[in-house]
């Protein structure tokens, strides 16, 4: 747990929720618009939980980062109720709502050293000499930034900058940190590290954090809980794995990861699979939603969870005929563009070494387990 401790003020403007010591952020009913008409985010009713590492993940304008600013207090509801461990937080000014906030450009004061930066907010909480010290010094040894006190942003690495503002946001032991696009200005090699760090700080603390991005694997890696946002909505709110192979609609199935999308007519159920028709007549059983006799899904499909016919899978439910388009080699990966015979374009990744003898143009037979294809309504 952190050693850092700090006595935290109380709220006095509502009364505590039944599962406060659950619960530790609560949007109730929340509206968000800005010129009386499009809503930027609509109906919200999301709850994060007591030392939980949940991200919002969405597009561009698809109402994460507002949700974010409102939680964090930079922005008011329109309509609605936030609650922070139980108490309505909507109408209280960021410094009295006890959060710690890490901004995309970390927002680093560069006349000041690391060490000043780091205990700048203990300076509004009346906590000076050598207990700002102490805590200071705590921090800064979480993120591995022991000894660097004296230097100047200006100094320090973008990485070491992030950790520095991680450092802040943590110092005066808050009961929740949001980050907003923290690694977005990182190299690739630098923010898949940033990424393990700081989820590994988070678990080593029971620290709460709401995390926003639009990268859809720095969401899967973090994550205990993903909430996917389109058009001010939430779209699904799941675990990682959930979310990547049971998506609950089109969007979350075209927006996580690679995936096929083929358009398919409903025919019954079989074994507990639902069962449907591709365009060439071939029968496939899938999970998921189902629908009327003769009715238009989509069938969802990794392009991972698609092989080779051969023996190791022959207990596969389905087979897909399709003609090769292209290959391309991705290393340990071969990655297959396919039409199938019905006129569907599809995607394979196969090992290399199961693709290399395929060639474009040949035809091949790809199986896929029922499990593993999912049917969509909307």
């Amino acid at each position: 747990m952190n050693t850092m401790i700090l006595e935290r003020g109380r709220f006095d403007e509502a009364p505590p929720t039944k599962n406060a010591a659950e619960t530790m952020v609560a949007f109730e009913q929340v509206q968000k618009t800005y010129d009386g008409r499009t809503l930027v985010v609509e109906d919200l009713n999301l709850t994060v939980r007591r030392g939980e590492f949940l991200t919002m993940l969405g597009p561009s304008g698809s109402g994460k980062t507002t949700t974010l600013m409102m939680l964090g207090g930079f922005e008011q509801p329109t309509s609605g109720r936030i609650l922070l461990e139980g108490q309505a937080v909507e109408r209280l000014p960021p410094e009295r709502r006890d959060i710690g906030f890490v901004f995309q450009n970390y927002a680093l004061f560069p006349h000041m050293t690391v060490a000043e930066n780091v205990g700048f907010p203990l300076r509004y909480r009346s906590v000076r000499g050598g207990d700002a010290t102490r805590r200071v010094e705590e921090a800064l040894a979480m993120v591995k930034l022991t000894g660097l006190g004296e230097r100047r942003p200006a100094q320090l690495s973008g990485g070491q900058q992030q950790r520095v503002a991680l450092a802040r946001a943590m110092v005066f032991n808050p009961k929740l940190i949001l980050m907003d696009e923290p690694l977005g200005a990182l190299d690739k090699q630098l923010r898949e590290h940033m990424q393990v760090e700081i989820r590994k700080i988070q678990q080593r603390l029971g620290i709460t954090m709401v995390y926003v991005t639009h990268d859809q694997s720095e969401a899967l890696t973090m994550s205990d809980r993903i909430a996917v946002f389109h058009e001010g909505k939430i779209q699904q709110l799941s675990d990682p794995v959930t979310l990547y192979d049971r998506p609950d609609n089109r969007f979350v199935a075209g927006f996580i990861g690679d995936n096929n999308t083929l358009s398919c007519e409903f025919v019954g159920t079989e074994d507990g699979f639902n069962v449907v028709r591709m365009a060439d007549g071939t029968r496939l059983l899938t999970t998921g939603a189902s629908g009327q006799a003769r009715s238009n899904l989509t069938m969802s499909l990794r392009p991972e969870r698609l092989g080779l016919n051969h023996a190791e899978r022959s207990t596969a439910e389905n087979r897909i005929r399709a003609r090769v388009l292209d290959k391309t080699f991705l290393g340990d990966r071969v990655r297959l563009t396919l039409e199938a015979f019905g006129g569907d374009r599809l995607v394979a990744s196969l090992p290399s070494a199961s693709g290399a003898a395929i060639q474009p143009e040949s035809q091949i037979e790809m199986t896929c387990f029922a499990a593993d294809c999912r049917t969509l309504t909307r």
